[in-house]
């Protein structure tokens, strides 16, 4: 907003006084019964105001405004940071196995051990705002936020941030209103109107505080940001407080000069911080199958230590000759004859740290370091670029990557995240007849569906429609409507002008939108609190009747009187506004007109206007009631229309008793303002109807091609509705269930269900909701009408419950934020509703079609690469690890390591990392076009084949084979003849040598043959590392014999000038990957993947063939009737029948 105003300096607003608009009526002070809870249980808070440092405010001992946002401080951050990372097994099992290092038992020296665990450990881990305040003698001084006190007088300006709970006492305004940005609470971006007591209002000067006294009595804290119950005690007497006086904690003041305010709660008392709880911990299936994968590696680590303790306890026992270099006879412990069942439990702890190098520990770090990148690319992505509002995807977390590429049910709000949520005037019924001649979208599709350009038919006889339906882009936003009939001032023809008359004044009328003048164009716009209020007001203008100026009584029109023809301003006063809410569904205002008649104009939802017409205004109620419908299979908006006079002596009644509910105290208060309200808003006189479209966002596809979908449940009979109860819910399910059955046998056949919420409120009890739950996921598409925000959530909980597979919710709205919540993914939308969506969210989009490439691209990329990721990373550690248990069977289990401790330590962070790191960030197995050409490929994320448990025991057999070949035939080669020309037998050093490079080439060439895409970068790493390993082993080599021990020169003079050391690890590198590139190369040419199949079309250039195209994409992993398979197969049988006829 402040951007706008610096962009239009000749753009002003009407200051205008909106008390009457926002409060329902100006009342004065009333107490009844009700004001006995203010001081009771709940309501026991006392402020001193202008006086926080007397006696009786020290000894409330309230908290301070102090408030720390952050996870960590500076004495926290260390402990808190390593407790997060050894709560993971992984690394708290590589903790134990460092500090068991410092023990005579470790197999390795502990620097070995600890540096890389500090590396991985270290690379993972890796508010003075101020505010005026009065000083008691009538001037304020600057102070920051901390140290407020509640009492404290603070003096807030223009584009400044509440620093408390303040309560209004006066603006820069007269009437002491002002306005408020409530952005970083719930997310919206349009202004709320706040308004001080009269009483109040005239301190618009520092020096009027100069002994200001009051006294406050309010409800004690808590966490509800739209209720406030409370007194002011000023002067002898007493006077309500309301949600209207108070002003949250980071709210922002806007277009209001400053405000007055006397500090209520502060710190952690404030409604903001109240509200303020840890969102909800998400992990994805990947994840949690990653630990179950660690724990049976543990099972193997201790199952090998326990196999090799076992014999070697035996062997020390029995064996006393064949190993007479250990010296048994003054062994220490761990070689003793006479302890040798100590000997073997000591064996076991050594043997539990040695084989710790089955656990890779470098997974987590390069897991997380692959997210982070992940998500940089999802934000970079120019494809889910929105060019019109300057927005790129956003991934707030890393966490969930891969679990897009897994999402088995999408979860979707309509408005603002299907739809655009800007709304156009385009049909209206009044008096019972239908005006309008636009179409819409899904009349559109219903044209094409059955093949004719006539899409819209009038059941007027007297109106004639061209065959080219009207496409016309509208030149004024919110308003496409197109007939001659009652545009360009020809209503007033019509056969019942005066309805017409009365049905655009009350548009015109009834609302809370505000005009903005254009003061070089005069030019008036419309700042509306909903896109269908701001529709109603413009396409009344359009029609003659001109809303244009509004003061804090009046609402100023300019309208085309019947009588004399001529234009006219007509001023009413405006006596009452009663707002819409989710619970009335309707608005009303109570106007006086020119006249001195009373008027009471409202508009709603057709569910509870009809019910509220009185005998005599029911005229038009079949006629209305059909449009109604008509337009609802349009897919458009609709209000009902109606009014009512009032009599004087009624309207007094209705002003003392809803003056009587606002300043109630008591927690009924709303219910007891319905009431009041739902007595006069009654006995209405039906003028018509109003239908407004939501346009569908681009790239949001109609498709009404599927003939055979089966409603389970009709909800467009209101009677059946009204009347619905759990045993009726409970049959239609029981029903739907059968239906699904009989005619779903075999997978042709796609169903839809569609709910209200009445309905679904029943069919979530706990001893229906299994059954619906049934009924759900039989079908293609689930339709939940009028569901509140907790049944949205509530159906996502037990989505999620139920089927126990990925559940994706996207939203753009506050009332969306449980049902984002509460999914495994929470995908906003940041549309016109605020931002409230989009920080609950896990990843935020800007429209609804940028989800099919977040999924489908982004979802399954993730989803493979980390699969892939995971699965090699245990293949490399099994590859690895085990060669160190096979040469201690060889050794007989003597717990002597086949390889130098920095081998061992720098293999996981060194030698086998980057390409790992490489593939999780670049590899594609089909581009981004493909994927998108053939969405079924995503099915593999849904059935988890590539992270299935035959899988990853199928990566952890290649490991073990691996390890076998590569150890056996390393000391079979070496083992016989000499090693050199000096005729020397290789030792330890050198056939741990040759076996670590062979591992090496393996590991790294193994993961070039399964990488599909590769790049320049890939290259490097892989290359690289194979290199890195050459260069640390000769660098290390030439290192001190008292720092690389048993590696002085091992590769200089031993290996490298070995003919026989580059034969032995070509041979067993090539021996080692063969049987994995013959069983992919049989794999892929005979028994392809979904993706193999992809790449196979790609390579054969037949990508453009629609026949084989068609093949593959049939060829699905499972039958299904969801999506695009359903359509195409159900368009397919119709063809077939059309033929057959």
């Amino acid at each position: 907003m402040a951007g706008n105003e610096t962009k239009r300096p000749r753009r002003r607003r009407r200051r205008i006084h909106l008390s009457k608009l926002y409060t329902l009526t100006c009342t004065q002070s009333c107490f009844k019964q009700d004001h006995s809870r203010i001081g009771g249980p709940g309501y026991s808070r006392v402020v001193f105001c202008n006086e926080p440092d007397s006696p009786d405010a020290d000894s409330s001992n309230y908290s301070d405004n102090y408030v720390r946002t952050t996870k960590y401080t500076l004495t926290t951050f260390l402990p808190k940071s390593l407790f997060e990372q050894f709560r993971r097994v992984a690394n708290f099992y590589f903790l134990v196995t460092g500090i068991l290092s410092f023990t005579p038992l470790a197999p390795y020296t502990a620097s070995s051990a600890i540096v890389p665990l500090l590396f991985v450990i270290g690379a993972t881990m890796v508010n003075n705002r101020r505010v005026k305040v009065h000083k008691g003698d009538g001037s304020f001084d600057s102070k920051e936020w901390k140290t407020l006190s509640v009492g404290d007088i603070v003096k807030v300006e223009k584009n400044e941030f509440f620093p408390a709970d303040l309560v209004l006492l006066s603006s820069s305004y007269e009437d002491a209103i002002c306005y408020v940005e409530t952005m970083n609470l719930d997310g919206e971006t349009n202004l709320k109107v706040k308004q001080g007591l009269e009483v109040t209002s005239s301190l618009r000067e520092d020096f009027n505080f100069k002994g200001f006294e009051a006294f406050v009595k309010c409800e004690d804290p808590n966490a509800n940001l739209y209720s406030f119950v409370g007194t002011m005690e000023l002067k002898g007497a007493k006077y309500p407080l309301s949600p209207q006086q108070l002003l949250l904690r980071d709210s922002k003041l806007r277009n209001t000069d400053f405000i007055f305010g006397a500090v209520i709660f502060t710190g952690h008392d404030t409604k903001v911080i109240q509200n303020s709880t840890d969102p909800p911990s998400k992990r994805s299936m990947i994840e949690k199958k990653m630990d179950k994968i660690i724990y049976l590696m543990f099972f193997m680590v201790v199952l090998m230590s326990f196999i090799g303790s076992f014999i070697f306890g035996v062997t020390t026992r029995d064996d006393l000759m064949r190993r007479w270099y250990l010296r048994p006879d003054s062994s220490s412990i761990f070689f003793d004859p006479k302890r040798a069942h100590v000997a073997a439990i000591y064996h076991f702890l050594t043997a539990a740290m040695l084989y710790s190098y089955f656990i890779p520990i470098s997974l987590y770090v390069s897991i997380e370091i692959v997210k982070v990148l992940q998500s940089i690319f999802i934000n970079q992505d120019i494809h889910m670029y929105y060019q019109e509002a300057d927005k790129p995807a956003r991934a707030r977390t890393s966490n969930l990557n891969e679990e897009l590429g897994q999402v088995d049910t999408i979860l979707s709000d309509k408005t603002g995240t299907l739809t655009c949520n800007s709304m156009e005037f385009i049909k209206c019924s009044v008096a019972g007849t239908a005006y309008g001649r636009g179409v819409t979208e899904v009349e559109m599709a219903m044209g094409r569906r059955k093949g004719s350009p006539l899409v819209f038919e009038s059941n007027e006889d007297d109106v004639e429609y061209s065959k080219e339906p009207f496409v016309e882009e509208s030149t004024v936003k919110g308003f496409n409507f197109r007939d001659e009939r009652i545009m360009n001032g020809n209503w007033v023809t019509e056969p019942h002008a005066d309805v017409i008359q009365k049905f655009f004044r009350l548009l015109a009328v009834c609302h809370t939108v505000i005009p903005e003048v254009d003061e070089e164009t005069e030019k008036i716009s419309y700042e509306a609190e909903s896109p269908d209020e701001a529709a109603f007001v413009i396409a009344a203008r359009e029609l003659g009747f001109e809303f244009y100026n509004r003061t804090q009584t009046t609402i100023s029109v300019r309208e085309l009187d019947l009588v004399s023809g001529k234009r006219v301003e007509r001023l009413y006063k405006v006596l009452n506004v009663l707002e819409f809410n989710s619970t009335r569904k309707r608005m009303s205002v109570i106007v006086e007109d020119e006249d001195g008649k009373l008027l009471l104009l409202c508009k709603g939802a057709d569910n509870v206007m009809f019910e509220r017409l009185s005998k005599n205004g029911r005229e038009f109620e079949e006629e209305t009631r059909d449009h109604v419908n008509e337009y609802a299979d349009a897919g458009l908006r609709t209000l009902i229309l109606a009014y009512r006079e009032l009599d004087e002596k009624e309207y007094k009644v209705f002003s003392e008793r809803i003056s009587e509910a606002k300043s109630s105290v008591s927690a009924d208060r709303e219910s007891l303002i319905e009431q009041v309200t739902g007595k006069v808003e009654k006995d209405l006189i039906l003028l018509g109807a109003t239908a407004v479209e939501d346009k569908l966002q681009n790239g949001i596809i109609i498709n009404l091609e599927t003939p055979e979908i089966h409603s389970l449940e009709k909800t467009g009979e209101k009677d059946a509705i009204a009347k619905a109860s759990k045993e009726s819910v409970l049959l239609q399910i029981i029903n739907g269930k059968a239906q699904l059955k009989y005619f779903g046998g075999g997978n042709s056949n796609a169903f839809a269900l569609i709910i209200d919420g009445k309905s679904l409120a029943y069919a979530l009890d706990d001893d229906v909701k299994h059954i619906f739950l049934e009924l759900a996921v039989g079908c293609a598409s689930v339709i939940c009408c009028r569901s509140s925000p907790k049944q949205k959530a509530l159906v996502t909980r037990l989505v999620k419950s139920g089927n126990g597979k990925t559940t994706l919710a996207i939203g753009d709205g506050a009332n969306d934020v449980g049902m984002l919540q509460e999914a495994d993914i929470g995908v906003g939308i940041s549309g016109v509703e605020g931002m409230q969506a989009v920080m609950s969210s896990d990843i935020a989009i800007a429209q609804f079609r940028y989800l099919e490439r977040l999924l489908l691209v982004h979802g399954h990329w993730c989803y493979r690469r980390i699969s892939t990721m995971v699965c090699y990373f245990f293949y490399k550690n099994i590859t690895f690890g085990f060669t160190l248990f096979l040469y201690e069977a060889y050794t007989t289990f003597s717990a002597t390591p086949a390889y130098n401790d920095w081998f061992l330590s720098l293999y996981n962070v060194c030698f086998s990392s980057l390409p790992v790191i490489a593939l999780g960030v670049f590899d594609q197995d089909v581009s981004a076009r493909y994927c998108l050409k053939f969405p079924l490929l995503y099915q593999e994320g849904v059935q988890n084949v590539l992270f299935s448990w035959r899988r990853i025991l199928g990566w952890m057999f290649n490991g073990f084979y691996s390890a076998v070949i590569i150890f056996f035939l390393c000391k079979t080669s070496l083992e016989p003849q000499a090693f050199n020309h000096q005729g020397k037998t290789p030792g330890r050093e050198i056939l741990g040598g040759t076996m670590y490079t062979c591992i090496v080439w393996v590991v790294n060439l193994q993961m070039a043959l399964a990488i599909s895409y590769f790049t320049l970068i890939q290259h490097i790493v892989i290359w690289g590392s194979i290199l890195v390993w050459y260069l640390f082993i000769t660098v290390y080599g030439e290192l001190p014999a008292m720092i690389s021990t048993g590696a002085y020169r091992v590769f200089v003079e031993a290996l490298a000038p070995s003919l026989s050391y580059w034969v032995i690890t070509l041979f067993v590198v090539v021996s080692t990957l063969l049987p994995y590139f013959v069983y992919s190369a049989v794999q892929m040419r005979f028994f392809p993947m979904y993706h193999g199949m992809i790449q196979w079309l790609r390579y054969e250039g037949q990508c453009n063939d629609p026949e084989y195209c068609d093949m593959v994409r049939q060829r699905s992993i499972r039958p299904t009737t969801v999506g695009f398979t359903a359509r195409l197969e159900a368009k397919r049988r119709s063809v077939r029948r059309s033929e057959s006829i």
